[in-house]
Parts: structure tokens; sequence; C-alpha cells
């Protein structure tokens, strides 16, 4: 008699440990009843009946998964090879059990061929220098492909681009005759400018005489200063021209 006591005591408390769960403030329980879904619960303390419930423990944090380094071939026919990372978390805990056997997996093969799709269809010049829009393009695509999961994809990461030798030695002469280029611009506009403000430095002291006088004494003054022990005097045309008109004359 006593030890049948025992046994039904002993299966009593195994039955209220086996039906007591605890899930913590990032966690769900779904309940599976007679293999059917019958609701969320958590956090917190919760009972499962045994044998006639089962409950599937369920994250709610924020995950973080690195996405395989895939082979993607560039709108323009470049070969490279581009890793990523994704954010994500399940906010619908029944759907991430019930429509999707496995979510973590299911959403990194999703996120290797969505990387491989979008970047396909940009060439490498788009993949280098508008990484923020793809990451954008990336993010979008996925949450909308899991949200039948019941998992949002928070944020797409692109992390390398990595091109073959001969394509970074092609980029860096393609970079080094970018910046010649800019050079040879840039000079010939310097060329521009300077000739635009002597022609209109011209104007002005041909218009002035008093302009041309002041610019002869400046210049006189600058001779003056030179350590050099020969001084010459230019003379403007205007003070020679009647003496050359006269000269001219007589002769005629």
């Amino acid at each position: 008699m006593e030890f049948s006591l025992i046994v039904v005591v002993v299966l009593v408390v195994g039955f209220l440990f086996s039906a007591i769960k605890i899930l913590n403030e990032w966690e769900r329980g779904v309940i599976l009843q007679l293999g059917r879904y019958k609701k969320v619960k958590g956090p917190g303390l919760i009972i499962v009946i045994p044998v006639i419930q089962r409950m599937i423990r369920v994250g709610l944090r924020v995950e973080v998964m690195d996405v395989p380094t895939q082979d993607v071939i560039s709108k323009d026919n470049v070969s490279v090879k581009v890793n990523a990372v994704i954010y994500f978390r399940i906010i619908d805990p029944e759907r991430a059990i019930t429509q999707v056997a496995e979510p973590f997996v299911a959403t990194s093969q999703l996120a290797q061929t969505t990387l491989r799709s979008v970047l396909g269809q940009h060439d490498l010049d788009e993949m280098l220098s508008e990484r923020e829009k793809l990451n954008q393009d990336l993010q979008e695509i996925l949450d909308k492909q899991t949200d039948a999961w019941g998992i949002k994809v928070s944020n797409v990461e692109i992390k390398h681009i990595d091109l073959d030798e001969s394509m970074i030695r092609a980029i860096a002469q393609q970079a080094e005759a970018e910046r010649a280029r800019r050079a040879k611009v840039i000079h010939a506009q310097g060329e521009e400018q300077a000739a635009t403000m002597l022609a209109s430095a011209a104007k002005t002291l041909t218009s002035e005489p008093q302009a041309i006088q002041l610019r002869y004494m400046q210049t006189l003054t600058d001779i003056a200063g030179d350590k050099s022990s020969t001084i010459v005097f230019p003379l403007p045309l205007d003070l020679i021209e009647p003496i050359l008109r006269n000269a001219q004359n007589r002769s005629g």
C-alpha cells in the first residue's frame, strides 16, 4: 500500500514538473494540442498538459545571420564575390512554426538567391558606389517575401565585394586616367579665366590713360628695386608716336 502511494506521488510530481514551463521575456510558446495549433503563450509561467499538448519555444529577439559568399555576374559581365549580413526577427510565432519548417534556414537560402538576383541586375560601378541603395532594395525584397513566415527583415548590409587582381588593376588605371583628365580640364579652365582677366585689364588700361601712367610708374619702381645694374626705361607708345610722325614729315 505504501509503495503504491509513493508511486502515485512520484507520478503526480513528475506530471506537475512536466506541465510547468517558464518562458523568458523574449520567448513565446506555440501550443499544439493533439497536433493542431491552439494558441501562443508567454512570457512567464505557463501550464502545458502533458501528452495532450506540446510547446515549441520561439525567440523574438533580433537574429544576425551571415550570408555566405556568393559568386555574382554583374550586368556588365564582371565576376565578383559578395557576402552580406542580415538582421531579422520573428514577429508572428504562429506563422513561423506553422508556415515554414525551418525559418532560419529558409531565410538564409532566400537571402543567398536574392543577393545574386539583385546584384546581377547592376553594373560593377553601381555595386561599388550605390551600396546603400542596394542594401535598401535587398531589405525590401526579403522583408516582403518573409512576411508570410512571420519574419521581419529589418536590415541588410553588403559586407564585401571582392574583385580579382586584373580587375583591381583595371579600375586603378581607370581612376588614374580620370584624375589626369580632371587635371587637364582644371588647367584649361584656369588658362581661360586668366586670358579673360588679361583681356579685361587691357581694355581698362586702353580706355584710361591715367591708368597706363600709373602702371608705367609701378614698372619703374619694380625695376629700381631689382639688384641688376642695368635699368631699362619703357616708353609709352603715345609719347614716341608724335616724334616718329614729325620725323617722317620732315624726311618727306
